[in-house]
């Protein structure tokens, strides 16, 4: 996480302004504008149906915005494919859709999608980065969810992200693996140096790992500000 008055306006990694999204008549997400710097961990919370996980969506284009924009690196995210948007901002959901087979072949999915084949002492390495050292022959139907989840978070790293976007990562899990999963996150978000935005429903969650919070209500963005700021004020 970043330290206290280091980001800066020079230093917006992802930027929405006025940003939209209407489904059969029902607004998901109700002109947003927000910027999320550099090594910032973003917490976005709010009750079931407030729009969160709609808005992480829209992040990376797995859904489309009606209106609006979305900057990446100071571009026009629509510029950029799909495909190599997704792989700079990298998503972990809820639930761990692994596939069948290793926890290897999991992890080397996204690079051999570009024709890259991971070596295996870097898939290993991945592993160790996020607790797992010796998985790597394992059979994903065997792991726990704590474990699926961690395979999940290696997968996306394995793809080299700038930005990782992780919706209720841990409320699938027990709480000594929703804690061993957040201490991840943290740890990961620092030694990699990566921007972070996580959706969860859970606030004591948010005021343990955010630099920031986002509430979400109805769409919209009711405040913005640090966790002592917005969950305790």
């Amino acid at each position: 996480m970043i330290a206290p008055g280091e980001a800066s306006h020079n230093d917006v990694i992802l930027a929405t302004e006025h940003l939209s999204r209407v489904v059969g008549g029902v607004t998901l997400v109700n002109d947003v504008s927000v910027e999320i710097h550099t090594r910032e961990l973003v917490a976005v919370v709010g009750p079931s149906g407030s729009g969160k996980s709609s808005f992480l969506r829209l992040l990376n284009r797995l859904d489309e915005p009606t209106s609006g924009t979305v900057t990446f690196e100071g571009l026009d995210y629509r510029l950029i494919p799909p495909r190599e948007l997704r792989r700079k901002i990298g998503m972990v959901t809820q639930r761990a859709y692994l596939f069948p087979g290793s926890v290897a072949d999991n992890i080397s999915f996204g690079p051999r999608q570009r024709g890259e084949e991971m070596p295996p002492d870097e898939i290993d390495g991945l592993l160790v980065h996020v607790g797992l050292p010796g998985f790597s022959d394992r059979n994903v139907a065997n792991l726990s969810g704590g474990e699926a989840q961690r395979v999940s978070l290696a997968r996306a790293l394995a793809n080299s992200p700038t930005v990782l976007l992780l919706d209720e990562p841990t409320s699938a899990l027990d709480q000594e693996a929703k804690i061993g999963i957040e201490s991840l996150i943290e740890k990961i978000v620092q030694q990699s140096q990566l921007t972070c935005v996580l959706v969860t429903h859970d606030f004591e969650q948010a005021s343990r790992v955010a630099d920031r919070v986002m509430v979400f209500q109805a769409g919209r963005v009711l405040r913005v500000g640090s966790a002592t700021e917005v969950l305790h004020a």
